[in-house]
């Protein structure tokens, strides 16, 4: 008994997984063009990682050309997730605003333990500082490959992830003419500066990348998934669902 123990505990320690890189990406939205900024993120990411066969596409964005993946299946796992995330950035705001205008509510949450995020680029603290809502999301696209499993106790196929990217999104909400404007410029500089950023992650990091021995269709499989806020009741501390 002693004997099978110390064997598997070591095959265990020996097929322990590798962290994989994890890439991530700051920006930051307007209301209006969270969905879209978040979208042509998402696309230009799989522009440089989806390995099947697809014509090269565009689509304009905050007066930006950026590439487009013209896969129905794919575009359509994008638009889903995109536009959750922007559902769960409108709650998070519409809840800010309902605090702010109960200052006893807000005290409370105030109290609460908060999810911390890293900052936007500095490129765009000015504007942010001065207009962000508070809301903010995060939202990762994960790659995986299907690997034997090498252990006797288990048998077939597991999924192992070899890629992470990373969106943290950032609401700003202008609140005149002026800071529209600012907003707009910061949000067309980042956005740009993100897609360039992907570009070189991209370009300058393709050792890991798993060889594909598959034939036609998708070798890899992907997961696109959103960061779910965790409530600040006694429920959630006492992790019961």
């Amino acid at each position: 008994m002693d004997i099978t123990t110390t064997t598997t505990t070591t095959a265990a320690a020996a097929a322990a997984p590798v962290d994989p890189p994890e890439f991530i990406l700051d920006v930051f939205a307007d209301p209006r063009s969270v969905r879209d900024v978040v979208r042509a993120i998402l696309h230009t990411i799989f522009f440089n990682r989806f390995f099947p066969s697809v014509c090269p596409s565009t689509r304009d964005v905050l007066d930006l050309t950026l590439p487009y993946v013209d896969n129905d299946e794919l575009a359509t796992m994008i638009e889903q997730r995109a536009a959750a995330l922007e559902r769960q950035l409108d709650a998070e705001r519409s809840s800010s605003a309902a605090s702010a205008s109960n200052p006893s509510s807000a005290a409370t949450m105030s109290s609460s333990p908060r999810h911390q995020y890293t900052s936007p680029s500095t490129a765009t603290t000015a504007v942010t500082s001065s207009s962000a809502s508070g809301a903010r999301g995060q939202i990762s696209v994960r790659f995986f490959e299907k690997r034997r499993r090498k252990t006797w106790l288990a048998r077939g196929d597991e999924e192992v992830c070899w890629e992470c990217w990373t969106v943290k999104v950032t609401v700003a909400e202008p609140r005149t003419e002026s800071e529209r404007a600012k907003v707009r410029r910061a949000m067309e500089q980042t956005l740009l500066t993100t897609a360039m950023k992907i570009v070189t992650f991209a370009n300058t990091h393709k050792d890991h990348i798993p060889p594909i021995t598959t034939h036609g269709g998708n070798p890899f499989p992907c997961k696109i998934s959103i960061e779910q806020k965790e409530s600040t009741g006694w429920a959630a501390r006492m992790r019961i669902y």
